[in-house]
């Protein structure tokens, strides 16, 4: 019992033992999240608890107070602590979720719960735990509902279901009924017309999830109108939800099981079934993303290691201040200054001469441009280092398996010459 409502396991004695005596077929189908609203006895909440047990699915039961719906501080508590419990079972053995609310329900909780899970809230839970309540949801289920708290819906929930059956004079019943209504006009006014935008939003939003919807309703249901009904339908399958609606014509509000019990089972029978096999695909899918992940993780390693031992085979072509590159020079060639010879003679010999070279330092602007633009980068088999000089200078040769560091040698000094 925590403050906003009460968060329990169904059965679970029975869950131990069919988890036990259905190990090697691992365990149960998967868990139910339902949620329901003070307006759903136990009795009547006991029933679902034992149809989805009997079509080995368990039960994680989240009742809320009927104020929950009025605080969303309360809700939020409760989404919690529904959360803590599924994470634990999820982490034990994951499987596929269903969240099923009855009524209001999810104005009383499970709004809080998908904004939690979808990241839509300030109060957060661990990101890995959220994603995987997000995988392993495969289906919503909407019995009743869900309803449109607005200003003209506290009349018709003024009273809890006990305080209905009391018997007494009914004008004293009228006038507690009055008393309450107009109590909780207030706080409608105040607080539901507030927070009902960012309640349809959260439901909106599960549609992000990818997993099909499920919406039991009645024709003649006042709590839950046809008309917001569809129009939720509608807005889900614009978002590009998938939706079912099963709608029967005079069964009550949140008692369409248990006037239409074969219609009901066989209906919820098939959607588990459907959320099963979302809940493979889903496997399916994060595997395939789990193993792109590590292709690009082993592409991205592989490109640093090549890029660290380019850099470590480069480093050997100049790696003291001494070491330079050269290039011809365009600058007059040196002259003798002996008065002996004369100026014909100085033109003679320069005209023979062999360039000599300009110094430029590897470290400076201009050698870092050249080096990154001539130097060739991680080729495969060569190795790059100062074999000789030429003219007095160093000069940078490579070695290939390929090839022969003589013939390589002959193309260096033709080039240069």
């Amino acid at each position: 019992m925590i403050g906003g409502g009460r968060v329990y396991w169904g059965k679970k004695s029975d869950k131990e033992m069919d988890a036990a005596a259905t190990a090697a077929d691992g365990g149960s189908n998967g868990v139910v999240v339902i949620f329901a609203w003070s307006s759903i006895n136990d009795n009547h909440l006991s029933n679902f608890v034992d149809l989805y047990s009997s079509l080995g699915w368990n039960s994680l039961i989240c009742r809320a107070d009927f104020l929950t719906a009025v605080y969303p501080e309360m809700a939020l508590s409760l989404a919690f602590h529904v959360l803590s419990e599924l994470v634990e079972e999820l982490k034990t053995r994951p499987c596929p979720v269903i969240f099923l609310a009855f009524s209001g329900a999810p104005k009383a909780c499970m709004y809080k719960v998908l904004q939690v899970i979808m990241g839509d809230c300030e109060a957060q839970i661990h990101p890995d735990d959220s994603h995987l309540v997000r995988s392993c949801l495969c289906g919503h289920v909407y019995d009743s509902g869900p309803l449109d708290f607005t200003s003209d819906l506290n009349a018709k929930f003024a009273l809890h279901p006990t305080i209905r059956q009391m018997s007494g004079p009914s004008k004293l019943v009228s006038w507690v009924a009055k008393g309450i209504s107009s109590g909780l006009d207030g706080l409608y006014l105040t607080r539901f017309e507030s927070q009902r935008s960012e309640y349809w939003q959260a439901l909106y939003s599960s549609v992000e999830i990818g997993a099909p919807y499920l919406i039991l309703c009645s024709e003649n249901d006042e709590l839950a109108p046809l008309q917001v009904i569809s129009s939720f339908t509608h807005q889900l399958q614009e978002l590009g939800g998938e939706v079912k609606v099963v709608k029967w014509k005079n069964s009550p509000h949140a008692g369409h099981y248990t006037h239409n019990p074969i219609q009901y089972r066989a209906v919820i029978s098939n959607f588990l079934e459907k959320a099963m096999s979302v809940h493979l695909q889903k496997i399916r899918q994060l595997g395939e993303t789990a193993r792109t992940h590590d292709e690009i993780s082993e592409l991205i390693c592989n490109l640093q290691n090549v890029a660290v031992n380019s850099n470590q085979s480069l480093r050997r072509v100049a790696t003291g201040p001494s070491d330079h590159f050269f290039l011809p020079s365009s600058a007059p060639y040196q002259t003798n200054n002996d008065p002996s010879s004369s100026q014909e003679e100085q033109r003679e010999r320069s005209s023979f001469r062999p360039l000599q070279p300009t110094s430029i330092n590897a470290h400076s602007v201009l050698g870092q441009f050249l080096f990154d633009s001539c130097v060739p980068r991680n080729i495969e088999g060569w190795d790059i280092r100062f074999a000789g000089s030429l003219n007095g200078q160093p000069y940078a040769t490579s070695s290939s398996r390929k090839s022969s560091n003589l013939g390589f040698k002959k193309r260096i000094l033709r080039s240069r010459l």
